[in-house]
């Protein structure tokens, strides 16, 4: 793209954008922490035996591309490659790869992602809350400046340090999960018959629904219809205890997006409110995922049933940890540093500085400290063109590559424990949504279905988590490209979700089956062909959505 608007790859090679994490406008200090991609994926891809060095991320007008970093010439974009036997006898011979290969064979005999989750459970996980803990209870409004420039600081260096450790865990996370599927395919088994296995295996990410079914359970019993979360906490010591145990569980947590710019649960009471009064209980059933992992061992040959054991409970292992890897590491730490910024932006306001807290998000990580001290650099002026800049761009069409289309060796030429591996990758990509497969034509209100039951309710079509906080009532259909943690306060009451994008195991595929909320996922036409307040039925089963009806859209939820 070239002119006013122009792209251009943030390094050599070809680059993907990726909106699951930063859907655009991104501020310099989310750029910044994301570099923490690279930094924790290379140490883990290298423990694992990765025939590849890291996953690259790079920027471009605030939207994020990332490009899987190549083990040779990693500075080079592929477009062509060698006759096949000349091919595998460089990747055959060459000291990283033959290094990598024996690595690889290492672990998928020793299975290392075991340690990992014992690692996360008993030491990682119990440090990072106390941490986070600890960071809230500072009183921000207390401190003086040189004070709340020491804590903004640490804030930084946490963050950045958690944005490491956070993508550093997921190859773990994520690898056993591949492996079973690329099994169950050599095997026979069609991959989207196996994930319906997993539901129930990431109690972590149900928890705070279970504690809203408890607080909602008192609600429905009280004399009367509280209606301000005040009242809910006066029913009884028991409401107060669940609202205050929800509220530290999640209250400084993103709930809207990952960036700074984005909304904490404790700024959107009237979220809690809604789950409150009118959200559902549905949870996943664990029975039935037993049932489907029994059946499935039945279809494995005989000899290579222990084998499916060994992958079904290694992927149901690491789901607790990839569900729980965010909230701790990234979601609560960020809206921590989100409330701290926001003071030094009260505090600058109060001086004259500037008429607006949030143009603290335009700030880069080293003027942070200056800024709050009194430096005059950045001014507001500075400050509101970034933001302008930053908003604009937002706006603009980003091309879906960069740079050269790149092409991939064949799986043949690569050693077998790294055929094994990348696999592995190619399964989860897939099924996370994330790489195309060639399937028959479907419906452009058609996807792949979550659940069993049809339900039907008001459509609500949401373009951002923001939207959808905005117009959404209990048990509404959930109508979006796709989803993120962000929306998982949203997703406590919802009715059903739609999807644009995604495959079963995206974010939106897992919430539905923890929460037990009937889905269709990568109905590629549901934004267009969708009404705002339309009437539909979501059939799981069927896996498609059907308009049953045209409703105009009250003018305070448009």
């Amino acid at each position: 793209m070239t002119g006013e608007h122009q792209f251009d790859p943030p390094g050599a090679g070809m680059w993907s954008l990726d909106r699951s994490h930063y859907p655009g406008g991104t501020t310099p200090i989310s750029v910044w922490l994301m570099e923490g991609c690279p930094t924790g994926m290379r140490p883990a891809f290298e423990e694992i035996g990765m025939p590849a060095d890291t996953l690259d991320v790079g920027f471009v007008r605030g939207f994020m591309y990332t490009r899987l970093r190549p083990l040779i010439s990693s500075d080079r974009a592929t477009t062509k490659l060698p006759p096949t036997v000349v091919l595998k006898l460089v990747v055959r011979l060459h000291p990283a790869m033959r290094r990598r290969a024996k690595q690889a064979a290492s672990a998928l005999a020793a299975r290392p992602w075991r340690d990992v989750v014992v690692d996360w459970e008993t030491s990682i996980r119990p440090r990072l809350e106390t941490t986070n803990q600890e960071l809230l209870a500072v009183d921000v409004e207390a401190l003086d400046d040189r004070d709340l420039a020491a804590h903004l600081e640490r804030l930084l260096a946490y963050c950045r340090e958690n944005f490491v450790q956070h993508f550093y865990l997921h190859v773990f996370d994520l690898g056993p999960i591949g492996l079973l599927l690329a099994d169950c395919e050599r095997w026979g088994i069609d991959p989207t018959a196996v994930i319906p296995a997993l539901a129930g295996a990431s109690p972590v990410t149900a928890a705070p629904a279970r504690i809203l079914s408890e607080l909602r359970a008192l609600v429905a019993s009280a004399p009367s219809r509280p209606q301000t979360l005040d009242e809910v906490r006066a029913l009884s010591p028991d409401a107060s205890r669940l609202l205050d145990q929800y509220f530290e569980r999640r209250g400084r947590m993103m709930v809207t997006r990952y960036d700074l710019d984005g909304r904490t649960l404790e700024e959107q009471p009237d979220l809690v409110m809604a789950a409150l009064l009118d959200g559902s209980d549905a949870t996943a059933d664990e029975s039935r995922a037993q049932q489907i992992a029994a059946d499935l061992r039945e279809r494995v040959p005989v000899e290579e049933r222990a084998a499916f054991d060994e992958r079904l409970d290694d992927a149901r292992s690491t789901m607790d940890l990839r569900d729980d890897n965010g909230p701790n590491l990234v979601e609560l730490p960020v809206g921590i540093l989100r409330h701290a910024l926001l003071e030094a932006g009260r505090r600058a306001i109060s001086s004259g500085r500037t008429n607006d807290p949030t143009l603290v998000f335009e700030l880069r990580p080293d003027e942070v400290t200056p800024f709050v001290l009194g430096a005059a650099d950045p001014d507001q002026n500075e400050l509101t063109a970034r933001a302008e800049q930053r908003h604009a761009d937002a706006r603009l069409t980003p091309p879906a590559t960069l740079g050269p289309i790149e092409v991939s060796p064949p799986l043949a030429v690569l050693a077998p424990s790294h055929q094994r591996f990348v696999g592995a990758v190619q399964s989860v990509l897939v099924h996370m949504g994330m790489t195309s497969v060639d399937q028959a034509p479907k419906s452009r209100l058609q996807g792949a279905g979550i659940g069993t039951e049809s339900y039907r309710g008001r459509a609500r079509v949401a373009h951002t988590p923001e939207d959808a906080l905005d117009t959404m009532d209990p048990g509404d259909v959930l109508v979006v490209r796709f989803t993120t943690p962000a929306y998982n306060t949203v997703l406590a009451f919802a009715g059903a979700i739609v999807t644009t994008e995604g495959a079963l195991l995206s974010h939106a595929a897992v919430m539905a089956r923890e929460l037990g909320l009937p889905a269709v996922i990568g109905a590629e036409g549901a934004l267009d062909d969708i009404p705002d307040g339309a009437e539909v039925e979501i059939d799981p089963v069927a896996g498609t959505v059907k308009v049953l009806a045209v409703h105009e859209v009250s003018p305070e939820k448009r």
